[in-house]
């Protein structure tokens, strides 16, 4: 039984990682930056296969613990940098942990016998700060893929600047180092939608979708985007975690950087999906997924199902 360490694997998309690692008979090693706060990862103890599943303390900056749990894993998922869209101190809270950890990271896989594959949970960020808005250049109608030049904006909000930057690290590291004895893969998911798998209150993804059920603007950005009824990436979190499982037992994708999106909606059409009713629009296709479809065997669903998940 092959073993699998998920950095990150009680999020909200890192518990459908777990979950989908469990259901294919692998034995999941589980990152937690607390141990004793176990409302972070109880929801994970119930899952089905959870006898093969093992909850270990780790902090990203801390090289020593990432060598100790990288340790007897053959596969190793990284999700675990934060999501987070208010930060306090933006060095301490995001950088850092996203960028340096990132780095950490690379440097303790490669001193770390026995792994055979990496796979990165990027973000749409890696190739466009300025999601949800377009990158510059291109203009409504316009696909994005990834043989496109990634748009990197100072403008563009700290989270997607330190996802962009940690992407970066890891291009880097695969060019300074040809003869890898494994492959990294990365994947980079537009607006992640669907049903939490626990009940914690500090998922952004499914408070994000919150805020569009119920039409709340707690800033001016996402004002700003209420009023802008901006063309939004959406991609089911199922979809993801079975890309990320696909990206981390397919050979031969070292190196690759696959977008992963389904179908784009105007926020407005998306606060009707989360309300049960018909969006008015028609879906367009802003991201291309074309590569991740030929590669790993994707079928995206439309993103009425997770939206309506989400309010099951």
């Amino acid at each position: 039984m092959k073993k699998v360490g998920i950095i990150g694997g009680s999020g909200f998309i890192g518990s459908y990682n777990t979950q989908k690692f469990l259901n294919e008979g692998y034995q999941v090693k589980v990152s937690t930056t607390d141990l004793s706060k176990k409302e972070k990862y109880e929801h994970l103890l119930s899952l089905k296969n959870a006898e093969n599943l093992e909850i270990a303390q780790l902090d990203v900056e801390n090289k020593q613990e990432l060598m100790d749990f990288l340790k007897d894993c053959q596969i190793v998922i990284h999700g675990g940098t934060p999501f987070q869209l208010d930060v306090k101190d933006l060095q301490k809270e995001l950088f850092d942990p996203t960028i340096k950890g990132t780095e950490n990271f690379l440097e303790a896989v490669l001193k770390t016998p026995g792994i055979e594959k990496v796979v990165f949970i990027a973000s749409v960020a890696a190739y466009n700060t300025n999601f949800p808005f377009l990158p510059a250049g291109k203009t409504e109608g316009e696909q994005i893929t990834e043989n496109d030049a990634p748009f990197m904006s100072e403008q563009g909000i700290p989270y997607a600047q330190a996802k962009f930057i940690a992407n970066q690290a890891v291009d880097k590291f695969i060019a300074d180092h040809p003869n890898l004895s494994f492959e990294i893969t990365s994947v980079s998911p537009t607006g992640v939608m669907g049903k939490s798998l626990s009940n914690r209150q500090d998922s952004t993804s499914t408070g994000i979708q919150f805020l569009f059920k119920n039409k709340i603007a707690p800033n001016p950005f996402i004002q700003m985007i209420y009023d802008m009824d901006v063309l939004w990436a959406l991609v089911d979190v199922e979809d993801v975690a079975d890309a990320i499982f696909k990206a981390a037992t397919t050979k031969n994708t070292h190196g690759k950087n696959y977008l992963l999106s389904g179908e784009s909606y105007r926020v407005s059409d998306v606060t009707l999906m989360l309300n049960n009713q018909s969006p008015v629009g028609k879906p367009e296709i802003v991201y291309s997924s074309e590569l991740a479809m030929k590669d790993l065997g994707i079928a995206f669903k439309p993103v009425s199902i997770p939206l309506n998940n989400y309010s099951s």
